[in-house]
């Protein structure tokens, strides 16, 4: 899949006039962005309940934090998180990215365990139509695949996808309106686990100041169909709402220089999550 969207997103429309030809051939093409997205994410969860959301490396976390306890029911927990993924943007359609997470947690009265790497992703994000002024929006696909590296008995992967449509209010897509869906699946490795899966369906908006500060929020409702880890009590399904608000600083060609997300997820006990990304660029166009 991740093959044809490359070739479509890199193909366009062929130019016969000579002069068109002449310019291309003179013209010197400029290279990819190329970039460590860098994410640190703080995010606590309630006792008794597993919180997906928009994103599956804190779950995975959770989960390798849970295959050591002793008791029967997870107590709550918090945890803070790097993820590193290595991203480069290939056209103004298509980003490829991969790298690594890594966390260090607590749970109940427990200490913060030691820091250590446990899982890495790679995914993409491409734009199967763009609206460009048209009267149907930008459709975005973004999907990745997560497993994690730890050697605990719930060793999982994770296959996350989000289909994502945007309607630009205006010719300088500064404001516009969102609507999305998300669908998680976690497989683990153990046939004493399950994890079933989670569906998310979302509404938003964005907004561009001048100075280029965005703001975005998407509103939706996430059903998650329960799981069962080991020996602990079994946890519920719920369908419950979900926040998630984003700040992002911009440059004029509309690459990201800082953001920060912050989630409420119910659980059905609210989850909370914080985000700070700051990418750092070796290649900017």
């Amino acid at each position: 899949m991740l093959g044809v969207l490359v070739s479509f997103c890199l193909s366009g429309p062929a130019l016969g006039k000579d002069n068109d030809e002449e310019e291309a051939a003179t013209t010197k093409p400029s290279l990819p962005n190329f970039y460590l997205d860098m994410r640190t994410i703080y995010s606590t969860l309630p006792a008794g309940s597993l919180s997906i959301g928009f994103g599956t490396p804190p779950l995975l976390s959770r989960l390798a934090t849970l295959s050591s306890l002793r008791t029967l029911t997870s107590p709550s927990s918090q945890s803070l998180s790097v993820d590193l993924p290595l991203t480069v943007d290939v056209n103004d359609r298509l980003s490829v990215y991969g790298g690594v997470s890594g966390a260090t947690s607590q749970a109940g009265t427990d200490p913060w365990t030691n820091f250590s790497v446990y899982a890495f992703t790679i995914g993409f994000q491409a734009d199967i139509y763009q609206q460009n002024g048209g009267m149907f929006p930008t459709v975005t696909i973004q999907s990745n695949a997560t497993r994690s590296t730890s050697d605990a008995p719930l060793a999982t992967t994770a296959y996350n996808t989000i289909l994502e449509a945007g309607y630009a209010l205006d010719a300088d897509e500064t404001r516009g309106l969102l609507a999305g869906a998300q669908y998680t699946r976690v497989l683990v490795d153990s046939p004493l686990a399950r994890v079933s899966p989670d569906i998310m369906g979302y509404v938003g908006g964005y907004y561009q100041w001048d100075n280029n500060w965005k703001f975005t929020g998407r509103l939706g409702v996430q059903h998650f169909g329960g799981a069962q880890l080991l020996n602990l009590t079994p946890f519920p399904e719920f369908t419950q709402p979900i926040l998630r608000l984003d700040l992002d600083r911009m440059d004029d060609d509309d690459n990201r220089l800082f953001g920060i997300t912050a989630q409420i997820a119910w659980t059905p006990k609210p989850s909370y999550q914080l985000t700070l990304r700051t990418p750092l660029y070796a290649i900017k166009n």
